[in-house]
């Protein structure tokens, strides 16, 4: 028991990174959200880049301190961030082709989004 309390003791009470859920939430949220024209998904994934950015730096500053998982818990909210912010540009930019090819095209999406109609 002795050993126990020392062991305990010894390493101090882990805390978890701040940030790291809500970096988590915020960049599984951006993948989801991605295909509904981009925004929520592009504001989802900024915001949880940032958090992630000032966990990343309290865990840089005193790792120690912090419980392992919960680091792993924010790397994997940054890395659903940057998922995320891929896929809300990728759908921006689609988005944005398929307004352009409407306008140009004579206000009809027919031809952009049926290409087979020709036949």
């Amino acid at each position: 028991m002795d050993n126990l309390q020392q062991n305990s003791e010894f390493q101090g009470p882990q805390k978890k990174v701040p940030c790291a859920i809500a970096s988590l939430i915020l960049g599984i949220a951006s993948i989801v959200t991605a295909c509904c024209y981009g925004i929520p998904g592009l504001i989802c994934s900024i915001i949880g880049l940032v958090l992630s950015g000032k966990g990343s730096a309290a865990y840089k500053a005193d790792p120690s301190s912090y419980a392992q998982g919960s680091y792993k818990m924010l790397s994997a909210g940054k890395t659903c961030a940057i998922v995320g912010l891929i896929l809300s540009i990728i759908s921006i930019i689609v988005y944005a082709i398929l307004i352009i090819v409407a306008i140009v095209g004579g206000g009809s999406l027919e031809g952009a989004i049926n290409p087979f109609d020709a036949y």
